[in-house]
């Protein structure tokens, strides 16, 4: 009752409902009488509806502070069709995004036996390299994921993507699922957005900078995400478990509106995604991109590192994961893997998932059936929107 009420009251008040999916959300627009609107079109939320939230245990005011302290694991919202994440204009200030911390994903030796799979030596630590600034001129496609989790505001990587049903006008993210949802032991985060070409000139953001400066292209709400149902159900803050499928989609809209130029179109570029890169063996090389925040990085800059890969495993009945050298830390995760695809062109091809706690390496899922399945199901859902 929780779940759908949210649901059904968040989309209400945000008029973004959607048309049916295959998680069950709701069918057609909402009500008009449910919310009120004004001249410039935004919506307004009445006093019984906030009631009526609040007594489904949902109360709007905290929503905005990311309010975590009094929830425990059986009131998470969890699968998909609990998704949820209304629009809160101007949340998302410089200031904000500065302070927001990198999520825990790292694993220790004792997480690798070495005996699962297929492993191949570790890597030698490639020297992560900084992004020529203007960001916009070197990996148009690349950006930050700021969210709200239970130890406050967090960062990830990200990279727009092609969408198969709007060509030219994709408004997907490729992410990592642990930027999007807890796992086995929570459910999705909130207040999640996407900053495409974050603080482009690549210089110092210090208290005070305009918002213009930090998120030149605007700032754009997630109104729907997926992972995979491995993630949901296996994922973990330590230790590597889950992360053979720590994948997800982000479909992104803009704060403010804008001029109705879709993710693709405002940043100029988007990425294809490969779902049958070639085998290890036969990948010259693989870069990485993100934006590290844990020491000795401070999140503020773009880096990249490239590396031809190897492979390791956690378990033996799970895919085998690629992994580089690379000394990208903490707020990298979700950064796109780039290699050359099955056409010769450059491709997204996995995502940062994990890296040990003294860094040297990241590891990433091999995107095989399961992440197409992830990237196919958001595309159809707003197919010619």
């Amino acid at each position: 009752m929780l779940a759908a009420a949210a649901l059904a009251a968040v989309l209400t008040l945000t008029a973004t409902a959607c048309g049916s999916g295959e998680n069950g959300a709701a069918d057609g627009p909402s009500a008009p009488a449910a919310a009120g609107g004004t001249a410039d079109g935004k919506i307004t939320i009445p006093d019984d509806l906030k009631d009526r939230l609040k007594e489904h245990g949902i109360d709007l005011d905290k929503w905005r502070d990311g309010e975590w302290k009094d929830w425990d694991r059986e009131t998470w919202l969890r699968e998909a069709k609990d998704f949820v994440n209304p629009i809160i204009e101007d949340l998302w200030n410089p200031d904000r995004m500065r302070e927001a911390e990198e999520p825990d994903e790292p694993v220790t030796e004792e997480d690798i036996s070495g005996e699962e799979g297929v492993t191949d030596p570790a890597p030698r630590p490639v020297e992560a390299t900084a992004v020529a600034a203007p960001y916009h001129g070197s990996a148009p496609e690349a950006g930050k994921v700021f969210f709200d989790g239970p130890k406050g505001s967090m960062v990830c990587s990200a990279t727009v993507v092609e969408d198969p049903a709007n060509p030219g006008r994709s408004n997907l993210v490729w992410t990592a699922g642990h930027c999007v949802h807890a796992g086995k032991e929570g459910g999705w985060y909130r207040n999640i957005a996407f900053v495409p070409s974050y603080n482009n000139s690549g210089g110092t953001s210090t208290e005070g900078d305009s918002k213009e400066e930090v998120a030149p292209y605007g700032v754009w709400w997630g109104d729907w995400a997926q992972t995979s149902e491995q993630w949901i159900s296996q994922g973990a803050a330590t230790g590597g478990r889950g992360a053979a499928y720590d994948f997800a989609v982000i479909h992104v809209t803009p704060e403010k509106g804008g001029s109705g130029k879709s993710l693709e179109e405002t940043v100029g570029s988007a990425l294809p995604v490969d779902f049958e890169a070639p085998a290890v063996s036969r990948i010259g090389s693989m870069k990485a991109t993100g934006f590290p925040a844990a020491p000795p990085f401070d999140g503020e800059r773009m880096f990249q590192c490239e590396d031809k890969p190897g492979r390791l495993s956690l378990k033996a009945e799970e895919p085998t994961m690629y992994r580089i050298g690379c000394t990208m830390t903490g707020g990298s995760s979700g950064g796109g893997w780039v290699a050359a695809g099955r056409d010769g062109r450059p491709a997204l091809v996995s995502n940062t998932s994990i890296g040990p706690v003294s860094a040297g390496w990241l590891a990433g899922p091999r995107l095989g059936e399961e992440a197409e399945g992830v990237y196919d199901a958001v595309s159809r859902k707003f197919a010619g929107r």
